[in-house]
């Protein structure tokens, strides 16, 4: 085998998925309103080779209550985006990352005495 066959055959690792700018809009937008309601105080971004993750949190210390995820590898399966719960259980998946997200809008809505 030929060093260029080789190298064909070895790839350099592949590039991190990551949330693109409109992504991060729509994310971001539910997150300030989640902080304005008092709900979450927190979050942190992941990018990693298989998906990417925006974790929110009501304190910094502890575990994240939600996983906000991102698998392009599912685009044409299920979909690539979902929501994950403190648990581990997916709550919501699909193509569209505002649909998926409204599971979490939920918690907005409160009913008024």
């Amino acid at each position: 085998m030929s060093f260029q066959q080789l190298g064909q055959t070895l790839r350099p690792h592949s590039p991190q998925v990551a949330f693109d700018k409109r992504e991060m809009q729509i994310i971001l937008s539910l997150y300030g309103r989640m902080v304005a309601a008092g709900e979450w105080r927190d979050y942190g971004i992941s990018n990693l080779r298989e998906l990417a993750v925006f974790s929110v949190f009501r304190r910094t210390a502890e575990t994240p209550l939600y996983r906000i995820e991102k698998q392009p590898k599912l685009r044409n399966r299920q979909g690539q985006y979902s929501v994950v719960g403190m648990d581990g259980q997916i709550l919501k998946r699909g193509h569209d990352l505002r649909t998926v997200l409204r599971v979490l809008e939920r918690k907005l809505i409160r009913s008024v005495d």
